[in-house]
Parts: structure tokens; C-alpha cells; sequence
């Protein structure tokens, strides 16, 4: 006899309430602790609470991979349900969720963990990409050799308005992140999906945001021949309306996508990488 699937995620694919419910996604949440206190990712804090702790109190939040406890709690419950469980990870170069969602998997059976090699909506494209083929009737486990195949096709990247919260966070040092401030500099952080969601420093712009955002999206859609137009994803970090007006312009542009969904970057990924930070995140087919 078959069992029923649930599709369910790490909080971080960020695809927002209305796609959630749309693809009927669970999700498994992230914490985040703030000096001593310890809060569950958008629902006991928001992105704005996490960058006043900063502002206001020179609190640097800090995140943790998803602990073994939390999935086994909402996946065993699943499970006496009748359910097996396809789940998609944010990159395991970035968190150690995937290995911790991995070694519950190992333990009690009927979980199919998906290592995303991404992050953001990165993530969320694998998410929606694992339900339609869910609703093609293959199995868990053909759902998951399929989207593990699918990883290199996503293309994750953002513009940082300030480096101020990776130097806080240890991730650049406070010459480099001088520098880039006196030289009006926002680099785009690539997500490399061939090395499990490996960030690095892609291109450097120069500009106010609005001159950097705009060279930003003709540099990664211009001329692209294979794009996946079925959805692009604009995730942003808490970022001006105009500058997301700005982007969807640019995209409508040079390309026809079906859907442009705009999305709300997760407390987890914010914490990171600081307001107003913005990504257009995609697929190719090739």
C-alpha cells in the first residue's frame, strides 16, 4: 500500500505564506538566539527586531543549524500519520541541517532529505519544482533523485547594501568592509551549488543601489537562451519598495517570465546579510 508524501522544507526557502500554502509546504523551523534569549525564526522574531538588536544594542544575533530534535519532533508525528517525507535542506556547506535532518532520517525511516546546495529561494524553486513532480505521481524517492539533479540548474545570488553585519559576524574583515563603504562598493555574493551552497564574492559594483541593482539583473539575465521562464524570485532582505519596483522593471525587460514572485528573506538569512539586501534568484532548463 502506498503512503501519503508530505512535501516539507528548512524555513530559510523563504517562498512566503502564499506559495506556501499554494504548494502546501511544512515547514521546519530554524532558531535564532539574541543574547540570551533563544527565538523561533518569523514567528517569535522578525528580520526588523533582529537589526534593531544590532542598532539599538550592538547584539549580534546568532543562528544554528535546525537540531536533530526538531525534525525528529514534527517528523514522527508525520509519520504515525501515515506519511512518508520528502524535505529540502538549505545547503549543507552553509548549515548543518542537512546532516542533522540526515542522521533523524537514518534513525526512524520514511524521510527523503534533500541537501538544496542553496539557500533563500534557492531553496524555494527545488520546493516548488519537488511538488509538481509530486503531483506527477512519482515516488519520495524518485522526487529526490530528481531534484538532487536538479541543484545545478538554480542560479542564487545577491546584492549586500553593507557589509556591516558579515564584519560583525566575522564573515569579512573591517578593512575590507571600510574599503568597500568609502568606495561606495556592493559586491554580489554567489551561491555555488556545485560546492553544497558555498557562498563567495562574485562581481563588485560601484553606484548607489539603484545604479548597482539594475546593472545587477542585466548582468545575470541578458542574453540568457535557457532560462526556466516558468518563475523568478526577487527576495529581498527589507528592502525599499522602489528598489523592488526597480528590479521587476528591469526583469520584465529582458525576459517573459510566467511569475515573478516577490519574497521576504527569513530572520536566518537577514541576520546575515543586513537590510536592504536584494536577489534575483532563477532557473535554467539546461
Amino acid at each position: 500500500m502506498n503512503r501519503k508524501i508530505i512535501l516539507s522544507a528548512d524555513n530559510m526557502c523563504d517562498i512566503g505564506d502564499e506559495l506556501r500554502e499554494g504548494y502546501d509546504v511544512k515547514y521546519i523551523n530554524s532558531r535564532i538566539l539574541v543574547g540570551e534569549k533563544t527565538y523561533v525564526d518569523m514567528e517569535e522574531i522578525s528580520p526588523e527586531e533582529i537589526y534593531d538588536a544590532w542598532y539599538k544594542h550592538k547584539i549580534l544575533p546568532k543562528t544554528t543549524g535546525i537540531i536533530p530534535s526538531e525534525y525528529y519532533r514534527s517528523f514522527k508525528k508525520w509519520i504515525a500519520d501515515g506519511y512518508d517525507i520528502i524535505h529540502i535542506n538549505i545547503g549543507s556547506a552553509i548549515s548543518s541541517s542537512y546532516q542533522n535532518c540526515s542522521q533523524v532520517a537514518k534513525e526512524i525511516g520514511h524521510i527523503y532529505p534533500i541537501d538544496s546546495a542553496s539557500l533563500s529561494t534557492g531553496i524555494g524553486h527545488l520546493v516548488i519544482k519537488a511538488y509538481e513532480l509530486m503531483e506527477k505521481g512519482l515516488s519520495p524517492k524518485e522526487v529526490q533523485n530528481e531534484i538532487i539533479a536538479m541543484r545545478e540548474k538554480v542560479h542564487a545570488s545577491f546584492i549586500l547594501d553593507t557589509l556591516e553585519f558579515m564584519k560583525a559576524g566575522g564573515r569579512c574583515s573591517p578593512i575590507v568592509a571600510f574599503g568597500a563603504n568609502i568606495l561606495s562598493l556592493k559586491p554580489c555574493i554567489e551561491v555555488n551549488n556545485k560546492k553544497c551552497g558555498e557562498m563567495g564574492v562574485g562581481k563588485k559594483y560601484r553606484g548607489s543601489m539603484e545604479i548597482v541593482l539594475n546593472k545587477y539583473v542585466h548582468d545575470k539575465l541578458f542574453n540568457v537562451s535557457n532560462l526556466d521562464l516558468d518563475r523568478v524570485f526577487i527576495t529581498h532582505s527589507g528592502s525599499p519598495k522602489s528598489d523592488i519596483a526597480l528590479v521587476k522593471k528591469e526583469i520584465q525587460k529582458l525576459c517573459t517570465f510566467k511569475n515573478i514572485y516577490v519574497t521576504r528573506a527569513s530572520g536566518t538569512i537577514s541576520s546575515h546579510c543586513g537590510p536592504r539586501t536584494l536577489g534575483v534568484l532563477f532557473m535554467t532548463r539546461l
